[in-house]
C-alpha cells in the first residue's frame, strides 16, 4: 500500500496541475466534490424523474426515459472513470462516460484496472485528486467499491451497470435488466447479461446518473428498467 499511496500522490499532483486553471460550479443540492465553485446554475430535472417519491438512502427509484435530459454538468466538472477488465460491457460504459465527457467540457481522466488489488489502487488515486465524481464502470468495480467507498465519504461515486449491497449516502448506482450485480458471494447477486449493456443504456446511464448526483440524490439506485 507504501506503492499505491505514493501512486496516489504523483497521480493527484498530476491532475491538479491540469485542472489549475478550472472552476466548478456551486451545486443547488451540495453535492458536487472539491473541484466545484460558483457558475450558471444547473438544469432542473423533469417531474418524471422522482415522480412522487422522496428517495432515501439506498431505495431504488425508476425515473422516466429522458427526465434527466435538461441536465448537463458545468464546464469544467472533473471526472475520474475506473474501469477493471476490457470486456465488451465495460468498454461500452467506458466509452460512453468519454463522449459524454467530452460533449460537455468535463474534465475526464481514466484509470483502467485489471485486479480487485488495482481498482482500490485507482480508488486511492482518484480521491486524492478530489474530482467533483469518481465513476465505476460495470460488475468488476463491485466488490472493491463495496468496502472502499466507505472510506471516502466526502467524495461522490457512480457506479454504472451495477449496485453494490449497501452503499453509502455518497454512492449511486445506476441499473437495468442484465446490469443487476450486486458483488460477489451473495445469495441473489443480481443479473449479469453482457449484451444488456448497449451503448444507448450506457449513454442513458451516465446521463440519468450524473444528474441524480448533481442535483444531490445520492446514495439510490436508478433503475432505468
Amino acid at each position: 500500500m507504501l506503492l499505491a499511496a505514493a501512486a496516489a500522490v504523483v497521480a493527484a499532483g498530476v491532475f491538479a496541475a491540469g485542472c489549475a486553471a478550472i472552476t466548478g460550479v456551486t451545486n443547488p443540492a451540495g453535492a458536487a466534490g472539491a473541484g466545484a465553485a460558483a457558475s450558471a446554475p444547473i438544469a432542473a430535472l423533469d417531474d418524471g424523474f422522482l415522480g412522487a417519491v422522496s428517495p432515501t438512502p439506498e431505495a431504488t427509484i425508476s425515473p422516466e426515459p429522458g427526465s434527466w435530459n435538461a441536465v448537463t454538468p458545468p464546464a469544467g466538472y472533473r471526472v475520474v472513470l475506473i474501469s477493471a477488465g476490457d470486456d465488451s460491457a465495460t468498454t461500452t460504459l467506458s466509452t460512453a462516460v468519454r463522449a459524454w465527457a467530452e460533449g460537455h467540457d468535463v474534465v475526464f481522466q481514466q484509470l483502467r484496472a485489471m485486479t480487485d488489488d488495482e481498482v482500490e489502487e485507482r480508488i486511492d488515486q482518484a480521491a486524492a485528486s478530489e474530482p467533483d465524481l469518481v465513476i465505476g464502470a460495470g460488475a468488476g468495480v463491485v466488490d472493491v467499491f463495496a468496502l472502499i467507498t466507505g472510506q471516502y465519504l466526502a467524495q461522490q461515486f457512480l457506479v454504472l451497470g451495477a449496485e453494490l449491497p449497501e452503499p453509502t449516502a455518497n454512492v449511486t448506482s445506476v441499473i437495468w435488466p442484465g446490469a443487476m450485480f450486486r458483488g460477489t458471494g451473495l445469495g441473489s447477486s443480481g443479473e449479469i447479461d453482457p449484451t444488456s449493456v448497449t451503448a444507448r443504456r450506457a449513454r442513458d446511464a451516465i446521463a440519468a446518473g450524473s444528474a441524480s448526483v448533481l442535483h444531490g440524490h445520492t446514495g439510490i439506485v436508478l433503475d432505468l428498467g
